[in-house]
């Protein structure tokens, strides 16, 4: 009976082919459902040869969070050394978690790896520079990128996951263009790019605000510094029932 032959590969390329075989069984049946042993199986090898560079499940995990965590930055820095404004980090953030969903999947679950882990610590921080626009934000910015975060990231789960409105399009980076302008972040914290503004669409004026409807309100009293105003809400058509437009 003749050999079966064995599927070749070289030692030296053998931990990236794990990795490429790990993303893809991650695409199939998500983080949680992968293993280890089916990850060599798919690679061609043994499960010790898997187990000998990354040793256990949570080991490879961790390698795919931080080769993730690598790729975002990059494509976060690109789009920030291009300067065709903020909103346009924000799709970059979109367009990778769309076209890298199983890395997207592993990086914001760190009870699946070791989130603590060098190589993971360093590829995070280097993301963090590219979000904030520097390595050491000061509060009012970084609550300014965490709120930008916060859209982008909510949005790119809702798109993956099939539950953003019909209404919005079947586009994830047009809809981050067209849902980026009701974030209102400060001039001086947009880095010195241009403003944000929808392709379309008037630009949103710094004194709108949104806010989440409290039942059926149609009005609601705001405090702006020690003035206390009330103006009539209407529900924003892009999203019914959940977004108000306050206009001060």
């Amino acid at each position: 009976m003749p050999a079966q032959p064995t599927r070749p590969y070289h030692h030296g390329d053998l931990r990236p082919a794990l990795l490429r075989a790990a993303v893809e069984a991650i695409g199939h049946a998500g983080p949680a459902a992968m293993s280890l042993r089916e990850v060599a199986r798919s690679a061609g090898v043994t499960h010790a040869a898997a187990a000998y560079h990354f040793g256990d499940k949570a080991g490879l995990l961790t390698a795919v969070a931080a080769q993730g965590y690598r790729l975002l930055a990059q494509e976060l820095q690109i789009a920030r050394d291009a300067r065709r404004g903020f909103r346009e980090v924000g799709v970059a953030y979109v367009r990778f978690a769309v076209r890298h969903r199983a890395h997207f999947e592993v990086m914001y679950r760190p009870e699946l790896y070791r989130p603590d882990d060098a190589e993971v610590r360093e590829a995070r921080a280097a993301t963090a520079a590219a979000l904030y626009g520097t390595a050491s934000p000061d509060a009012a910015r970084l609550a300014a990128g965490a709120a930008a975060w916060s859209l982008v990231h909510g949005l790119a789960t809702l798109w993956l996951n099939g539950n953003l409105p019909e209404g919005l399009g079947s586009d994830p980076e047009e809809i981050t263009r067209l849902v980026a302008p009701y974030l209102n972040v400060p001039e001086g914290m947009r880095s010195g790019v241009a403003p944000l503004k929808a392709r379309g669409q008037r630009r949103v004026p710094p004194s709108l605000l949104l806010i989440f409807l409290p039942g059926g309100r149609t009005g609601v009293r705001v405090r702006v510094g020690q003035r206390l105003v009330r103006r009539d809400l209407r529900v924003h058509p892009l999203v019914p029932g959940l977004l108000a437009e306050f206009a001060l």
